[in-house]
């Protein structure tokens, strides 16, 4: 019985060509694609359309998968599915001149959908934001309007009890806001804060009228989800213009989030190195700088991880480039 109840708790993600076998067992799936769409059921599963390039060959899709049954479906335009175990779900918020009020009420609605489906811990959340570094008809940042709402909806619904959990907050090239989350029934859930940076939480006021809500990392069974990692030391970014020194600070962020040493001081008995990253998304916002950025993470990374790069804007007009993974420990003499 202990390891049919292991088994049920798996959870895995992968990334796969648009139109490729997939597996059994799917979640849910995002399509990093040519088009932004609200999501919907797609072959039996959530599924969430994002424009993040303009060309159908750069597409592919990031697929959850678990095992056991999965029972899916839709309340208040979100789109989710569950086994015994996780809970997968996606919303979309359309294009407006404000998003405060929408994004409050959205995500009051997904912590209204996890309190009723009892899936409390939330660990990994995205979100995909169109016109980022803009501003809105009142001169206010566009990311920092997302922001004001979604932070007012976890001080009334969530953080108090649960936490801010693992997130990134990035560019798209669609219309209107896409999001997806992951959470778990029950279990060890831990937010992980990093000793470099200040708690995203907690930044000045000088980064809008509410900070971002989420932590740096969130680990459970084993596995550390790192959340989108720039250069920034404490609250301020560091190195404008100059790719390769943000590159350093960004992977150096990161390595120290996942040592030993960091997680070790906030209770957690566990380590990992960049070669222990896997699933990594680097996001990009100068098309010359694919070249290097492709190469520093060949030197960065594991020669088996898989890497995706995507051309975007990213939450900081001064921020040339950020990186989120999973760490996991790799099996065999790597």
């Amino acid at each position: 019985m202990a390891v049919r109840s292991l088994q049920h708790e798996r959870i895995e993600s992968r990334f796969v060509g648009v139109g490729q076998d997939e597996g059994s067992g799917i979640l849910g799936r995002i399509v990093f694609g040519v088009t932004s769409a609200a999501p919907r059921i797609e072959n039996g599963a959530p599924t969430l359309h994002l424009k993040m390039t303009d060309e159908a060959r750069d597409s592919f899709a990031e697929v959850w998968s678990v095992s056991g049954e999965t029972r899916s479906g839709t309340v208040n335009d979100l789109v989710f599915a569950h086994n015994d175990a996780y809970l997968f779900c996606a919303g979309f918020i359309p294009a407006s001149d404000h998003y405060t009020e929408a994004a409050r009420k959205t995500y009051a609605d997904a912590f209204a959908l996890v309190r009723e489906l009892s899936f409390p811990k939330i660990f990994r959340m995205w979100n995909f934001i169109p016109h980022i570094n803009g501003e809105n008809p009142h001169g206010l940042e566009v990311y920092r309007d997302f922001c004001r709402g979604r932070a007012v909806a976890f001080e009334e619904d969530y953080a108090s009890t649960a936490g801010m959990p693992a997130a990134t907050g990035i560019g798209t090239w669609g219309e209107g806001v896409g999001f997806y989350f992951l959470a778990r029934r029950e279990g060890v859930v831990r937010h992980i804060e990093n000793a470099r940076q200040t708690p995203a939480y907690r930044y000045p006021q000088r980064y809008g009228p509410k900070p971002p809500s989420f932590a740096r990392a969130t680990h459970m069974r084993n596995t550390l989800y790192v959340s989108g990692t720039a250069s920034i030391i404490g609250h301020e970014t560091v190195h404008e213009g100059d790719l390769g020194k943000q590159w350093e600070v960004a992977t150096g962020n990161i390595a120290h989030l996942v040592s030993a040493e960091n997680l070790a001081a906030q209770g957690v008995t566990d380590g990992y190195t960049l070669h222990d990253l896997d699933r990594i998304k680097v996001y990009y916002r100068r098309e010359a700088d694919l070249p290097s950025v492709m190469k520093l993470s060949r030197a960065a990374f594991h020669p088996d991880a898989d890497i995706r790069f995507l051309k975007v804007d990213i939450c900081r007009a001064d921020l040339l480039v950020e990186i989120e993974g999973i760490a996991t420990h790799r099996h065999g003499s790597d």
